[in-house]
C-alpha cells in the first residue's frame, strides 16, 4: 500500500464521480476535493497535491485551462495530472497532453485500472524525483547535505533509469531485452557518427553518456496508454494507432516536468526530446510535429533507426521477426525518407557489430501483466 503521505486532489463537478474516486483512493492516499477549476487553483498553495485527477468539462474554466495553470503555478508544477473525461477521441486526448497532462482516463472507467494507473504514476514520480534529489544546482549530491562523487551520482541516475524502464516494461508487450539492445545499438551508431562526418562535432563523451541513459526511456509514455490498446494481440486499427501515437507527447511531458526541477541533469533534457521526436521521419511525414531533416534532434534520429531495426528483427504478437539482412535492406530503402541518410551510413558501416549484439541479447518470453494486475508489492519490487 502506498504511504498515506501521498496526496491527490480530485477535481470534478459530478458528485457521483467524486464519491467513486474517494472510495477507490482514500485508503491509500491523502485526498482533497474540488468541484471547479477555480476552487482547485485556490487550494494549491495549502494542499500542494502530488497528483491531480482533473475533469475536463466543468463550469467556469475547463480542465485544459486548469491544467495549464497548475503547470505554471509554483505550487502545482510538480504535480502529475491525470485528465478524466467522457470523451475518448484522439483529438480530445491530444488537447489534454498539449495542456500538460500526464495521462488521460475515459469515463466510465474501470476502478481497478484507475487504482493501478495512479500507483504507476506515483512509482514514476518517485523514480524521477530520485534523479532530482541526486543533483542540486548542478552539484552532485545524493541528499541535502552529503556531498558525493560524480561516480555516485552517475550510479544513482543509472539505478533510476533502470527503475523507470522496469515500469514501462511491465506495461508493454516488448521485452526488457529490447531496451538493452536499443541502448547498445544507439551507442554503436553514436560512436560511429562521432568518428567523422557532419555530426562529429556534436558527439562527445557527454553526448554518449546522456544517450546511454536517455535511449531506454524513449517509450516511457506508454505507461499512459490503456491496456486494451497497449496489449492488443494483432495490428491496431486506425483509431487505436492514433491513440498510441500520443505516447510520444505523454512521455515528453513526464520527462520535461522532472527536467525542469533538475536543471543539472542533462540526460533528462535529451530523454524528453527523444521521447517526443523518435517517431519523426526525415521527409517530414512522421509525428507528432512533422519535423523535416535535421529539425529532429540528432539523438532522436539515432534512436529512430535503432528502434526500427530492433522492431523489424523481433517477434511481436502481430508479426514474425525478419532476419538482420532483410532489416538492413529495409533501412537502406528508407534512407532519406524515414531515416537520416548519415545515420543509415553509420549503421551500414557497423552492421556486423550491430548483428553481433543482436545475437548476444536474445529475447526471453515477455512478462506482460498490464496496469490492472500491477500490485503495490510488484511496484515495490521494481526498485522502489
Amino acid at each position: 500500500m502506498q504511504p498515506a503521505s501521498k496526496s491527490i486532489l480530485i477535481v470534478d463537478d459530478d458528485q457521483a464521480v467524486l464519491r467513486l474516486l474517494r472510495g477507490l483512493l482514500q485508503s491509500e492516499y491523502r485526498l482533497a476535493e474540488a468541484t471547479s477549476g477555480e476552487q482547485a487553483l485556490e487550494m494549491l498553495p495549502s494542499f500542494r497535491p502530488d497528483l491531480t485527477m482533473l475533469d475536463v468539462m466543468m463550469p467556469g474554466i475547463d480542465g485544459h485551462e486548469t491544467c495549464r495553470r497548475i503547470r505554471s503555478s509554483p505550487f502545482g508544477h510538480g504535480s502529475q495530472v491525470i485528465m478524466v473525461s467522457a470523451h475518448s477521441s484522439r483529438e480530445e486526448q491530444a488537447r489534454a497532453y498539449d495542456a500538460g497532462a500526464d495521462d488521460y482516463v475515459v469515463k466510465p472507467f474501470d476502478p481497478h485500472e484507475v487504482r493501478s494507473r495512479v500507483r504507476l504514476h506515483f512509482r514514476l514520480r518517485g523514480a524521477l524525483e530520485s534523479i532530482a534529489s541526486a543533483t542540486r544546482d548542478g552539484s552532485p549530491r545524493l541528499g541535502t547535505t552529503e556531498q558525493v562523487s560524480v561516480q555516485d551520482v552517475a550510479h544513482a541516475h543509472d539505478v533510476t533509469v533502470a527503475a523507470l524502464t522496469k515500469v514501462a516494461e511491465f506495461r508493454d508487450a516488448e521485452t526488457g531485452e529490447h531496451l538493452v539492445r536499443m541502448r547498445s545499438y544507439t551507442q554503436i551508431l553514436a560512436e560511429e557518427l562521432g568518428r567523422y562526418g557532419p555530426y562529429a562535432d556534436e558527439i562527445d563523451e557527454r553526448f554518449l553518456d546522456d544517450l546511454y541513459r536517455a535511449s531506454p526511456l524513449h517509450d516511457i509514455g506508454k505507461v499512459g496508454i490503456s491496456d486494451a490498446i497497449l496489449l492488443k494481440r494483432g495490428a491496431l486499427n486506425p483509431g487505436e494507432f492514433e491513440t498510441m501515437k500520443q505516447h510520444s507527447t505523454l512521455g515528453a511531458n513526464i520527462l520535461d516536468h522532472v527536467a525542469f526541477g533538475a536543471p543539472g541533469v542533462s540526460f533528462l533534457r535529451m530523454a524528453a526530446a527523444v521521447a517526443r521526436f523518435h517517431h519523426e521521419r526525415f521527409d517530414g511525414s512522421g509525428y507528432p510535429a512533422g519535423l523535416v531533416g535535421t529539425e529532429t534532434p540528432l539523438p532522436a534520429r539515432i534512436v529512430a533507426l535503432a528502434d526500427a531495426f530492433d522492431a523489424i528483427t523481433s517477434a511481436r504478437p502481430y508479426k514474425d521477426p525478419l532476419p538482420a539482412d532483410a532489416a538492413r535492406r529495409i533501412l537502406e530503402r528508407d534512407s532519406g525518407s524515414h531515416f537520416d541518410p548519415v545515420v543509415v551510413e553509420a549503421f551500414l558501416a557497423r552492421f556486423d557489430t550491430v548483428v553481433s549484439v543482436q545475437k548476444q541479447i536474445e529475447d526471453r518470453p515477455p512478462l506482460v501483466i498490464g496496469a490492472n494486475s500491477l500490485l503495490p508489492e510488484q511496484l515495490a519490487a521494481l526498485g522502489g
